[in-house]
């Protein structure tokens, strides 16, 4: 994302009015619209790979995946697209947002670190229905997430590492979220795990 405000203030009501119209997404914070940026293949396919095993794991039940098209209204002043959505029972009238998230994913870029670990992190946080936020590097392995159940201390999970999202009773191997991610940490663990293999014949 180029977090690169617009010079003019904008009337929450004229953004979800041009956001509906508009050929490019955009987030808003505190009256500034900021244009997103397009995603490396790394940032989509971790996207992909987490987003449809959240899916077929709730198939079947009051709960939706979404991933990167529909926003978050945080609160008025507060409109984001995060990366992927876990939403159960949510009765927004809304089509285009929610504000009822159970899980909130963001997959972390040089151009939106900071916005993702500081202000959104905050800002999400304030959100009722919210109960795992998930940070996710794609140019290293990484998986960090902050649970209400743990006050929002964050906890870290590396290539063989598995997860629980307890908020779905699901549990992921960190290896399936990176699946076909190239970067050195996902090659250096395979080489490793390669080399072991042969040892032992």
């Amino acid at each position: 994302m180029n977090w690169q405000p617009t010079q003019d203030p904008y009337r929450i009501t004229d953004y979800l009015k041009n956001e509906l119209d508009s050929d490019s997404k955009h987030e808003y914070l505190n009256g500034q619209v900021y244009a997103m940026a397009g995603a490396s293949k790394n940032h989509q396919r971790i996207i992909m790979n987490i987003g449809s095993l959240f899916r077929s794991h709730l198939r079947g039940t009051p709960c939706d995946t979404f991933s990167s098209d529909i926003k978050v209204k945080v609160s008025d002043f507060a409109f984001f697209y995060p990366d992927v959505i876990v939403t159960c029972n949510d009765d927004s009238n809304n089509a285009y947002y929610t504000e009822q998230p159970l899980i909130l994913v963001e997959v972390l870029s040089k151009s939106t670190r900071r916005m993702d670990e500081t202000t959104k992190r905050r800002l999400y946080q304030t959100l009722p229905s919210l109960q795992e936020y998930v940070l996710i590097e794609q140019d290293i392995v990484d998986i960090e997430i902050c649970r209400r159940s743990q006050g929002w201390q964050p906890e870290h999970y590396f290539m063989g590492d598995e997860i629980t999202f307890a908020a779905i009773e699901l549990t992921l191997s960190v290896n399936d979220i990176y699946e076909r991610v190239v970067n050195e940490d996902v090659q250096a663990f395979f080489d490793t795990s390669t080399n072991i293999k042969s040892q032992d014949y």
